[in-house]
């Protein structure tokens, strides 16, 4: 396997998707009015938590925005990612798939280049937040340094949701029915996990699952780079977790992916 042909062959696919996600008007506009519902309705709603101090405390912010951002990064990360496979059966449907599979490009290089552009578009959703955030008054403690961590944490889970999402379409043939699974998989991986509420303030047997929740990874190391600083002993544990689901995932994509073709 020549390693310049493969990275050139992801690039190719990496940029077509691009193309696609930029060519989507309606979509462009969704990135940026979807995280502005969520911070404004929902970031005003539940700010008086913080007016408690047991609350706030338990928050570990006086300021439930701010608590709250890392969250709706992680959740648009989640609902972004875990819809990239669609592409894949709409490839599939279109007869596109079928010209990629006969040119002279590596079968690898589909997914990996897919997931490549997840991961890029989550981090260009995850900028506008911030952006957004900061206009709401958000504090990032740890500054430009800290955000752009940040970005690579949910640009790393957008990967991950996506090779989940691809894995699925792998096997899946029908959009509707993909979609359907897509959206019983989101819902119970963010309302389990720590994205809107502290785990403190939850019962026992929901507290269980958000500690296994992946979700809940991402959503600890990005909160503590924005609300503590960078207190490694919290942020590694989490991005070591990530990190080996993230190569277990993609390396599943593949796999998956190659049997479906082959």
């Amino acid at each position: 396997m020549s390693i310049t042909l493969l990275l050139s062959d992801i690039y190719w696919v990496f940029w077509r998707e691009i193309k696609k996600f930029a060519q989507q008007k309606a979509r462009l506009l969704m990135v940026v009015v979807q995280p502005l519902v969520w911070l404004v309705l929902m970031g005003n709603a539940m700010s008086g938590l913080t007016r408690n101090p047991a609350a706030a405390q338990m928050l570990g912010t006086g300021n439930y925005l701010d608590f709250m951002t890392p969250g709706i990064m992680i959740m648009t990360a989640l609902f972004g990612g875990v819809f990239g496979g669609i592409t894949i059966v709409w490839d599939r449907r279109t007869g596109y798939l079928n010209k990629m599979l006969a040119a002279p490009i590596y079968r690898a290089a589909i997914p990996l280049g897919k997931l490549m552009s997840i991961g890029l578009q989550t981090m260009l959703q995850a900028l506008i937040i911030v952006i957004i955030a900061l206009f709401l008054g958000v504090h990032f403690k740890t500054g430009f340094p800290g955000v752009i961590a940040l970005l690579f944490i949910a640009g790393m889970f957008g990967i991950i949701m996506g090779g989940i999402s691809l894995s699925l379409s792998s096997r899946i043939k029908s959009m509707e029915t993909l979609m359907a699974i897509s959206n019983f998989l989101t819902m119970p991986l963010m309302f389990t996990s720590n994205a809107m509420f502290p785990t403190n303030a939850m019962p026992t047997w929901l507290k269980d699952i958000a500690l296994a929740n992946p979700v809940s990874y991402a959503v600890h190391a990005m909160r503590t780079i924005s609300t503590q600083g960078w207190i490694w002993t919290e942020i590694w544990p989490a991005m070591a977790a990530l990190t080996v689901i993230m190569m277990l995932i993609v390396a599943l994509a593949i796999r998956l992916f190659s049997r479906s073709v082959n």
